[in-house]
C-alpha cells in the first residue's frame, strides 16, 4: 500500500470537494466526474489484505525473555531503536493478551514446557521468533540441560542469527515476519505443513561486525 502526499489546496479547492460530495450523495455526479471522485475517494482491497495489514502492524509480544538475548529485545523497544514505529512496543504479560512470542535466549529442559503452555495461552493466529543461537540450536550448549532448537517445543517462523542478534538483526526478523504476515505466506504455508515458516534471516552488518571483532580478539 503506497501513500502520496500532495500538496494541500486552499479554501476553493475544499470547497470544491464538498461540493462534489454533496452531488455524490444527491445522484446529479456522473460520467467522467463520477469515474475522477472515485479515483481520488475510494481506496479498493480485500478482506483478507485488510486482515492481514492489521495484523502485521499490530503485533503484540509476549514478554519472555530467557538469557542474555533479552537484554538486546529490551533494548530494541527502548527510545534509540524505537519498536513502537512498527505497533510493537506493547510488550503484555499476559499471552492472551499477545500474538508473538520472541524466544529471546537458551531453552533449557525444565523451561521448555513453560514455555509450550504459554505458546498454547496465546490466541490464534500467533507467530514464534527464535532469537540468538542458544534458541535456534542449543549453541554452545551442547549438553543435557538444554533444549537443541525451540522448534522441538513450538513451530518457529522466523530466526533471527547471532550470539546475542543486535537490535537491528531483531528488528530485521520482526519485518521479515510482517511482510510475510501482510503476503499471507505464513498462514498458507501453515495450513499446508502444520509447522512455522521456519525463514533464516541474515545478520544486521553492525552484528557481523562485532562477531570479526570477537574472533580477532580471541
Amino acid at each position: 500500500m503506497e501513500i502520496v502526499r500532495g500538496h494541500a489546496g486552499g479554501p476553493e479547492d475544499f470547497r470544491v470537494r464538498q461540493l462534489r460530495a454533496r452531488d455524490l450523495l444527491r445522484g446529479d455526479l456522473a460520467g467522467t466526474d463520477l469515474e475522477a471522485h472515485v479515483e481520488q475517494s475510494v481506496l479498493t482491497t480485500t478482506f483478507e489484505r485488510a486482515v492481514n495489514w492489521a495484523r502485521s502492524n499490530a503485533l503484540w509480544p509476549a514478554t519472555f525473555g530467557l538469557a542474555c538475548c533479552a537484554i538486546e529485545m529490551m533494548a530494541t523497544g527502548g527510545p534509540h531503536y524505537d519498536l513502537a514505529r512498527f505497533g510493537m512496543e506493547v510488550f503484555r504479560a499476559s499471552p492472551r493478551q499477545a500474538d508473538i512470542m520472541i524466544v529471546a535466549g537458551r531453552v533449557s529442559q525444565k523451561m521448555a514446557p513453560v514455555l509450550r503452555q504459554i505458546y498454547d495461552q496465546m490466541m490464534e493466529p500467533k507467530w514464534v521468533i527464535s532469537m540468538g543461537v542458544c534458541a535456534s540450536t542449543g549453541g554452545m550448549f551442547n549438553n543435557y540441560a538444554i533444549v537443541q532448537g525451540v522448534d522441538q517445543v513450538v513451530p518457529v517462523d522466523v530466526y533471527a542469527p547471532g550470539c546475542p542478534p543486535t537490535p537491528e538483526t531483531l528488528i530485521h526478523a520482526i519485518e521479515t515476519l510482517r511482510t510475510n504476515i501482510l503476503n499471507g505466506e505464513i498462514m498458507k504455508r501453515r495450513d499446508t505443513t502444520g509447522s512455522g515458516a521456519e525463514i533464516q534471516v541474515e545478520a544486521a552488518a553492525d552484528d557481523a561486525a562485532r562477531t570479526v571483532e570477537l574472533t580477532r580478539s580471541r
